[in-house]
C-alpha cells in the first residue's frame, strides 16, 4: 500500500487519491524514484497539526451498532452501522463494504436500517440477485433485528450487535 503523509499530518493512499490529500486538499510532491528521503515528509509542528474537535457532534455520524463477521473471508472484521439506511455490498460506495466474498453482490445485497425515532433495527432485502438470511431464514420483507441475530450474505455470516435502542440513544446523551 502506498501511504503518504500530507504537510498537515493526514495519511492517505496515493494510489487512490494521487498526490492530493483528500482531507485538506494539500498537494504532496511526488518522490523521485529510488530516493527514500524524498518520500519521508516531515511531521508538522504540534501547533500545525489537525486535531479532532469533540465538542459538537455536527457532521459526525455516531455508530448505532455493529456487524461482526463470524464466518467467511473477513472473519473477525467489524462493520459500523449508522442511523437510517446502511447499504451492504462489495462496491466501494456501499456503507458496509464486504470484501473477499464474491458471492456478496456488488451493490445493495441487503440493507440494515436503524430508526432513531422508534429505536429499532431492521434487515431488508436488497435489490440485487443474492439473498440475505436472518437466523437461517431467507429475508423477503423487512425483519426486525435483535442482539446476536445471525445474518448471512453470500458465504459470509455476521453477528448483529446493537448499541442504540431502548436503553441508549445518542440524542439523549449529548
Amino acid at each position: 500500500m502506498s501511504l503518504t503523509r500530507c504537510p498537515n499530518g493526514h495519511m492517505f493512499s496515493t494510489r487512490k487519491h494521487g498526490n492530493t490529500c483528500p482531507y485538506c486538499h494539500s498537494v504532496v510532491q511526488a518522490a523521485a524514484a529510488g530516493d527514500p528521503a524524498a518520500r519521508q515528509i516531515p511531521l508538522p509542528a504540534e501547533e500545525d497539526k489537525t486535531m479532532p474537535y469533540l465538542g459538537e457532534t455536527t457532521g459526525i455520524h455516531p455508530v448505532t451498532g455493529w456487524l461482526v463477521c463470524i464466518e467467511g473471508a473477513q472473519m473477525g472484521q467489524d462493520y459500523r452501522i449508522m442511523a437510517e439506511k446502511n447499504f451492504i455490498g462489495r462496491a466501494e460506495e456501499m456503507h458496509i463494504r464486504i470484501i473477499g466474498d464474491n458471492t456478496v453482490s456488488r451493490r445493495n445485497h441487503a440493507v440494515i436500517v436503524y430508526d432513531p425515532k422508534k429505536r429499532n433495527f431492521f434487515l431488508l432485502p436488497g435489490d440485487a440477485s443474492g439473498l440475505a438470511y436472518h437466523n437461517n431464514e431467507a429475508v423477503y420483507s423487512p425483519v426486525e433485528l435483535n442482539a446476536y441475530d445471525v445474518i448471512q450474505l453470500g458465504r459470509s455470516k455476521f453477528i448483529f450487535i446493537p448499541l442504540c435502542g431502548p436503553h441508549f440513544e445518542w440524542e439523549n446523551n449529548g
